[in-house]
């Protein structure tokens, strides 16, 4: 792999390490950004239930780093 593409995949990935743990340590955050966006675009979207939805942003928050992580850690052992 070369240099150039090594270092903006880790670049992804350690951007995506930062999304995931904002949306593990602040998924309310999270949701008010989302809602502003779709309100931008003149959509409305409420949670039915906010409690389930700050549990699933969490959960999705904990993937996203689990698997960011996992892939510098492939890209660095390919690198090898």
């Amino acid at each position: 792999m070369n240099a150039l593409l090594l270092s903006i995949s880790i670049l992804i990935a350690i951007v995506s390490i930062i999304i995931g743990l904002l949306l593990l340590l602040n998924p309310a955050l999270a949701i008010k950004i989302q809602k502003k966006f779709y309100e931008r675009i003149n959509w409305r979207i409420e949670p039915i239930s906010m409690p389930k939805e700050i549990r699933n942003t969490r959960i999705m928050g904990l993937l996203l780093t689990l698997t960011s992580l996992f892939t510098i850690a492939y890209i660095i052992i390919k690198a090898i």
